[in-house]
């Protein structure tokens, strides 16, 4: 619930605008800091001196295609091809984002064999 951001203010507009979150509170103590939404999923990103592109989240989604074609149609224009990874037994229809931030995010769709 911390990812590092540089500069939080510059950051939160593409998770509004592009990924499709909320942001439902701010703080400015420990260090600036907030939490976005976006159905039952929460976020949090802070300046706390983190190194973005050493971090991220994986999102496991039910439609990895219409995720993509989403985040296309808000304008991202950098997002990696599909692949397949297997993590354990399970194996996943993926992509990634590489926020402007510097965040990397795999949003992965479980495929049944």
């Amino acid at each position: 619930m911390a990812l590092p951001v540089p500069n939080l203010d510059t950051a939160l507009p593409f998770y509004e605008s592009v990924l499709g979150f909320e942001v439902i509170s701010r703080a400015n103590e420990p260090y600036k800091s907030a939490i976005a939404r976006r159905d039952e999923i929460e976020i949090g990103f802070a300046e706390n001196g983190g190194d973005p592109s050493q971090d991220g989240c994986a999102f496991e989604v039910n439609d990895v295609e219409a995720a993509f074609n989403e985040f296309k149609a808000n304008g991202l224009d950098k997002l990696s091809d599909f692949k397949t990874e297997n993590h354990g037994e399970k194996s996943f229809k993926v992509f990634y984002v590489i926020a402007p931030d510097g965040l990397c995010y795999w949003f992965g769709e479980r495929q049944t064999t």
